[in-house]
């Protein structure tokens, strides 16, 4: 029945906006995409690159996932605790701003 993972949402508290966006254009290298007016009114961020989609949602009652978590595969790992337990790839876990736990993977 499934064709392709969409996107991922992730929550986030309330004005961290500007935070999201920075780490996820600036340091994940996506660029934000204009949420539908509707959604907008809701506050929250949405974010795309190749084939990845994030939305970041306001959550009143906000905590972070420590151990769900996106994992995306990317060409290079930032600096950091890399191990290679997940055969064929090196990882290492980030946080973003707000304390999302994301991991990235570098295939070896």
């Amino acid at each position: 029945m499934i064709k392709a993972l969409h996107h991922v949402q992730l929550a986030a508290p309330k004005g961290s906006e500007p935070l999201m966006r920075a780490f996820y254009t600036e340091t994940l290298g996506l660029h934000e995409v204009e949420k539908p007016p509707e959604l907008a009114k809701r506050g929250g961020v949405w974010f795309r690159g190749d084939g990845v989609e994030i939305h970041i949602g306001i959550e009143d009652d906000f905590r972070p996932a420590k151990k769900a978590h996106p994992a995306f595969l990317v060409d290079e790992l930032p600096d950091g605790t890399v191990d290679e337990l997940f055969p064929g790839y090196r990882r290492v876990y980030v946080f973003d701003p707000v304390g999302n736990r994301i991991e990235l993977l570098q295939p070896v």
